[in-house]
């Protein structure tokens, strides 16, 4: 009996367990569902908002694009999928024969926005990441854990499994914008914590292998933003013809803007033009034999012949071969060949810049350009041949004269333009006083550096690489250029020089001595 009774309550106490157990239970199940519900409900108005922040982020960041798919979207719902082709097939058909008409027009207005659309999302928005990830532009967090084996052979290294994602353990710079030209591709991205500008530099030349093309350029916009250029073809393959002389009429030099004389075309397909009077007037460059020396040298007096014709411009030359500007000597108002024709040539132009001093001074803070007091411009032909292979008093006083006129020159209307073929500072020791450089093809790496400045080679300007056929191509730098900027300059064939000469002298070659060009 006593065994059946513990039974008995034991069966009970078990039955009111189980019971408690299963009220406990439903209790917990409710609660979870609860829970679950509630988790779910959560994750779903968070993934909610996420999405619409993101969409609205997209529809702020990328206007165009939204603004694009939701007019497509509603035109497609109201109207009918066949208007929509009509319109669309329309639109292309205009465009195209836009182009086809002006592409230069099409290209400005309508080209480089649409190309920049579609290069940015289906080039560089989805292959630039890799292509900076391979080239070692990213981030990698090396915090991450790491556990080491060691065993009989040797070490072996094995990452935790967090770090086994490569998207979580690296970071990539950001594409902010793409604007493409026609020839240049310009990509600006954000950098990361823990990079910096010189980095990209550095891997120019590889990234340019990357994107298989010939040349990519680096500009440091901001402190943390880049641009990096990416050159899809070359507009400065074919020559550039310089401009024509003008007809042999009197024109009065007013319409040659002496700021701005055109003298070739940039790797954008823009006019390049450089100043001949003011800021970054003195210039000098340098170039290998057959680089195209004399092209950055006669397109210009081509551009501003009507200003030497009328007297606002008076050309001086200095030519130690006595060939190259010997050609068109007649425009030259004062002309040396040996050294001290050159010392007498320059005593006269520091003679005029010291008498403009003592008319100016006090009163104005650059002299007006005019006939009276016209623009003087020193074509120093060769310039190495005297301030280096020459006699040393001849080549000290060379310089110091020199020096003279590029430190003091510009704002009493007085220009310095030299050519050397060589670059270093022992052959032209006053090289860092021309504000603008011009370096065309050269024979080493090191004399891009020497011209341009250092880093110049880095961001882009890659003058030992031009080629042979490639006369007049250089690279610029200067007053006004922030990055060395590829130029062509026109050529100017011996027909055109004539024509030239004979312009500005009004059909008839009048060469000025040294001692009449000191006296004017």
């Amino acid at each position: 009996m006593n065994g059946i009774g513990f039974l008995l309550v034991g069966g009970g106490v078990l039955g009111v367990v189980v019971w408690l157990l299963h009220k406990i239970g439903r209790a917990l199940a409710s609660i979870l569902e609860v829970l679950a519900a509630a988790a779910l409900v959560f994750i779903a108005l968070w993934w909610l908002l996420k999405s619409l922040l993101w969409l609205g982020k997209q529809v702020i960041t990328r206007w165009r694009t939204s603004l694009t798919v939701v007019g497509i979207m509603a035109w497609w719902q109201y109207l009918g999928w066949l208007s929509l082709a009509i319109v669309t097939g329309s639109v292309v058909a205009v465009l195209a024969s836009w182009r086809l008409i002006d592409v230069v027009s099409y290209d400005h207005h309508c080209g480089r926005f649409l190309r920049s659309w579609w290069m940015r999302w289906a080039v560089y928005a989805r292959k630039l990441p890799a292509w900076l990830h391979a080239c070692g532009l990213s981030i990698r967090d090396e915090t991450l854990p790491v556990e080491v084996t060691v065993n009989l052979v040797g070490r072996r290294r094995l990452l935790s499994r967090k770090a086994a994602s490569a998207s979580r353990a690296v970071q990539v710079p950001k594409v902010l914008k793409v604007r493409s030209g026609p020839s240049w591709d310009e990509v600006r991205v954000q950098l990361v914590p823990g990079q910096k500008p010189e980095d990209f530099d550095e891997a120019a030349r590889v990234l340019a292998v990357a994107r298989k093309v010939k040349r990519c350029q680096v500009r440091e916009l901001e402190p943390n933003v880049v641009s990096i250029d990416f050159q899809r073809r070359d507009l400065l393959k074919s020559a550039v013809t310089s401009l024509p002389v003008p007809d042999l009429v009197s024109p009065d030099g007013l319409g040659v803007e002496l700021r701005h004389v055109w003298s070739g075309t940039t790797e954008y397909g823009s006019d390049w033009r450089v100043p001949l009077v003011g800021s970054g007037a003195h210039c000098l460059t340098a170039g290998a034999t057959g680089s195209g020396k004399n092209s950055v040298m006669w397109c210009p007096l081509v551009s501003a012949a009507p200003a030497i014709r009328s007297g606002v411009v008076r050309v001086s030359g200095i030519d130690p071969k006595g060939m190259e500007l010997a050609y068109g000597r007649g425009i030259f108002a004062r002309y040396a060949v040996t050294g001290k024709q050159a010392l007498e040539l320059l005593d006269g132009l520091l003679e005029e810049m010291e008498a403009r001093k003592h008319e100016f001074a006090g009163r104005v803070r650059m002299i007006p350009i005019s006939v009276e007091h016209p623009l003087e411009v020193l074509e120093f032909d060769e310039i190495g041949a005297l301030t280096k292979y020459t006699d040393r008093k001849t080549r000290d006083a060379i310089v110091e004269k020199v020096a003279l006129l590029t430190t003091q020159g510009r704002a009493l209307g007085i220009t310095v333009r030299g050519y050397v073929q060589e670059p270093t500072k022992d052959t032209v020791p006053v090289r860092e006083l021309f504000p603008r450089r011009v370096c065309l093809r050269v024979t080493s790496k090191t004399h891009v550096g020497m011209v341009l400045g250092d880093g110049a080679y880095e961001r882009g300007a890659w003058a030992n690489r031009i080629g042979d056929s490639e006369a007049g191509v250089g690279y610029v730098w200067g007053e006004g250029v922030r990055e060395p900027l590829r130029v062509r300059a026109g050529w100017v064939a011996d027909e055109e020089i004539k024509a030239l000469e004979t312009y500005v002298t009004n059909c008839g070659t009048h060469v000025v001595g040294l001692s009449e060009g000191r006296a004017a």
